[in-house]
């Protein structure tokens, strides 16, 4: 994924009321941008760092530019804009760039499915296999050597999760699959620290059936791809 427009850099300032933050161009202007990542985003906010923000050409927008990366004190990389972690997925499916999920025929995006109303991210499909649900959370916590999903306790995603049991347990194909949008995540666990109900339905869910994936997305100001594989552990 190119960022076109090409990305600016600032400094943060500090980000506040969930979807807002202050940053300082080189040029010496405040400027105050959207942040799409409403989530707990622990170790991606620290006042100091460099932001690289998109700008968009829509008049109606009150905050035309979004925060889309964080470039750390200490060196890594880390996409803040969780919409992303959906369309890297889909752009390495639909490139064959991730091996278990290759072969399908057809790609959709956000289907609506499940006993509780919910929206799968993607579903492929294929007249030789069957269909595979998935559903892409995005991993940007850092803790001690791990990378960590949820980084707040997570209602919607212990919802997901529920949903995901019964698809597999219906002989569908399920895969929940953790987009890894930080660079110096280098495995992942789920984080039983912050969501213990998560952690016990995600057990679950990989009894039942539910296949777990993690790629780890390549970052730069200029482009994105999610390509190298890492392992999912068990923590405790």
């Amino acid at each position: 994924m190119e960022f076109s427009p090409p990305l600016k850099p600032a400094t943060l300032i500090r980000r506040y009321k969930r979807f807002l933050a202050d940053v300082l161009t080189p040029a010496g202007e405040t400027l105050t941008i959207h942040c799409a990542n409403t989530g707990a985003m622990t170790g991606c906010a620290t006042p100091g760092d460099t932001v690289w923000y998109s700008t968009s050409d829509n008049p109606k927008r009150k905050y035309p530019n979004s925060w889309e990366l964080t470039q750390t004190q200490d060196g890594h990389w880390i996409c803040v804009n969780t919409l992303r972690a959906n369309e890297l997925t889909y752009q390495a499916i639909t490139q064959n760039s991730i091996s278990e999920l290759s072969g399908y025929e057809q790609v959709s995006r956000e289907i609506r499915y499940g006993k509780e109303k919910s929206r799968i991210d993607l579903l492929l499909q294929s007249k030789q296999q069957v269909n595979c649900y998935i559903e892409v959370k995005s991993v940007t916590l850092l803790q001690e050597q791990y990378g960590y999903f949820p980084d707040a306790v997570t209602i919607r995603g212990q919802k997901h999760l529920r949903e995901l049991s019964l698809i597999a347990q219906q002989g569908q194909r399920a895969v929940l699959l953790f987009a890894v949008l930080h660079s110096g995540i280098n495995q992942v666990a789920a984080a039983k620290h912050i969501d213990r109900d998560y952690a016990f339905l995600l057990e679950q869910a990989v009894q039942s059936g539910v296949e777990v994936i993690c790629y780890k997305a390549s970052m730069t100001e200029n482009r994105m791809v999610l390509c190298d594989k890492l392992p999912f552990v068990s923590i405790g």
